[in-house]
């Protein structure tokens, strides 16, 4: 089985391409399908171009890493973090060091053993193999083995998300003896509930797993076989569910009304924000920027419930704050912190010595010139203009995050404290390019990652302060509409994920 690449993108749904996607025609009760017999066909927005576990990648390609590689430490549908290949875990005082005790009797498929060992390879591995979600082992500055069933996690400093990463792609372990090699990256080694059908996989069409009959917890083995199919045009999703050729997919709010007509059952949660990052906050390019009432000014500016009704069909939750409900950090109030006010946008922009308003040059991704057209417009409203730059979706987050717009477009998953907080909000954020700071906030993250325990309540100070400051103009939490045949299949929802975890998936009768 030759792997091809599909399209590069970012990984992200835009609101605009929701907005735009087509409906799909036919119609009648889905029927047929495939759960029948113990198998479950997922329909899946992403390709795996490689099973090297350190280029594993969360949120859509979660499930389908899943079925062949363990995780250390398993994130329950609650955000919960149980026992998966590891079976506790303890931090030393400072929190700069994990110690993992492992299971002893599990194996991977090519008969090679799991225990330390391994551990330490998968986690030198992933450290050293520069995959998309690298940045996950960065504090990690050596792993050692303890004794065969315990490793410890040396880190360069506390990090609060570390065990939340070891639920994710840091956590996947493949077998040492294929780790690196070129057959690992078509044919996956792990010790998870499936194995790879070669004969019946086509990279960029469809991934087949038949069952590991030498799996180690058989609760989790819900299915005898599991489908993968690759759809990521939504109106092919679309036609797969309602025929029956797959048991569940995400769709959105365009394809939605057509999957609900047709008998299928749809789960809501949302997953990610969508809104304007304000990065130039220290005015470097747009010196208006650096004032903070001008940043709120912005913030006022958007009528954030039609703008919701007109662009996502009323599918989410209107927001002035960029953590979600999901963790520690949301604070309720924050969600209308900014209700729609032009006019007190103006008198802002007065008060911060712009009474005629000012310029900026915003990037343009293809595909969200409807949602671009409503923020020209309602800034423009308020005396602001903005001239759209049409920026190519290859290089559009390279742009963003390189610092040559000050602010910009994007949809972004609302993780825990620590993740967002890394995301957006520390000097070393991607999504913080001009590396803004303040004493009063560098404090405030600084208690949040030595916290321990403590660290999810110790954000919220973090949100309020970028709420107060006006460094993202966020408009709604956007909901994942995901379709299922319940006749065939129940599902429960991940929260902070795009797609639910392949052991959430199990047959309805």
């Amino acid at each position: 089985m030759k792997f091809r690449p599909l399209a590069a993108g970012i990984a992200v749904l835009t609101a605009a391409t929701v907005a735009l996607a087509g409906c799909a025609g036919g119609g009648g009760a889905a029927t047929g399908g495939t759960t029948a017999g113990k198998t479950l066909t997922l329909g899946s927005l992403s390709n795996v171009t490689s099973f090297d576990p350190a280029q594993a990648h969360l949120g859509h390609l979660m499930p389908t890493y899943q079925a062949a590689y363990d995780t250390l430490i398993l994130r329950e549908p609650d955000g919960t973090l149980a026992p998966m290949l590891a079976t506790k875990w303890e931090y030393n005082d400072d929190q700069t060091q994990l110690t993992l005790d492992l299971r002893d009797d599990v194996t991977f498929t090519d008969g090679a053993k799991f225990d330390a060992a391994a551990a330490k390879a998968n986690l030198d591995h992933f450290k050293s193999a520069n995959g998309p979600d690298a940045n996950e082992a960065k504090s990690i500055k050596d792993v050692q083995v303890v004794d065969d069933d315990t490793v410890r996690v040396d880190l360069t400093e506390a990090d609060p998300a570390m065990l939340y990463y070891l639920s994710q792609a840091a956590g996947f372990m493949g077998s040492p003896k294929a780790l690196g090699t070129e057959a690992i990256k078509t044919d996956p080694v792990g010790s998870g509930p499936y194995v790879l059908d070669k004969a019946a996989s086509v990279n960029g069409s469809q991934f087949t797993f038949t069952k590991n009959p030498k799996y180690w917890n058989k609760d989790l083995q819900k299915y005898d076989k599991v489908v993968v199919k690759i759809l990521p045009d939504v109106t092919a999703r679309l036609n797969a569910i309602v025929s029956g050729q797959v048991d569940a997919v995400l769709l959105d709010p365009k394809t939605a009304p057509k999957a609900e007509q047709a008998g299928l059952t749809q789960t809501k949660w949302t997953n990610d924000w969508s809104g304007l990052l304000l990065f130039d906050r220290d005015g470097k390019i747009v010196p208006a920027l650096k004032d903070v009432k001008v940043r709120q000014a912005i913030n006022y500016a958007f009528d954030r419930k039609t703008m919701l009704k007109e662009v996502m069909g009323g599918e989410g939750e209107v927001t002035s704050q960029v953590f979600g409900k999901s963790n520690d950090a949301y604070i309720p109030a924050l969600d209308d912190a900014y209700p729609y006010d032009p006019a007190k946008a103006k008198q802002l922009l007065s008060e911060a010595g712009y009474p005629d308003g000012f310029s900026m040059n915003v990037p343009l991704l293809p595909g969200t010139e409807s949602i671009m057209a409503v923020v020209k417009q309602q800034l423009a409203d308020v005396g602001i203009t903005i001239k759209l730059s049409s920026v190519p979706q290859t290089s559009y987050v390279s742009d963003i995050i390189a610092g040559k717009f000050p602010l910009a477009w994007f949809q972004i998953f609302q993780g825990e404290p620590w993740v967002a907080i890394r995301q957006m909000i520390t000097t070393d954020a991607a999504y913080n390019p001009f590396h803004t700071t303040s004493d009063e906030l560098q404090a405030d993250i600084d208690a949040v990652q030595t916290g321990g325990d403590k660290a999810g309540e110790l954000a919220k100070k973090v949100n309020q302060y970028v709420t107060d400051n006006a460094w993202f103009a966020p408009w709604f939490r956007v909901n994942q509409q995901y379709f299922t045949n319940a006749k065939k299949v129940k599902v429960e929802v991940q929260i902070q994920q795009a797609v639910p975890n392949l052991y959430n998936y199990s047959p309805a009768s």
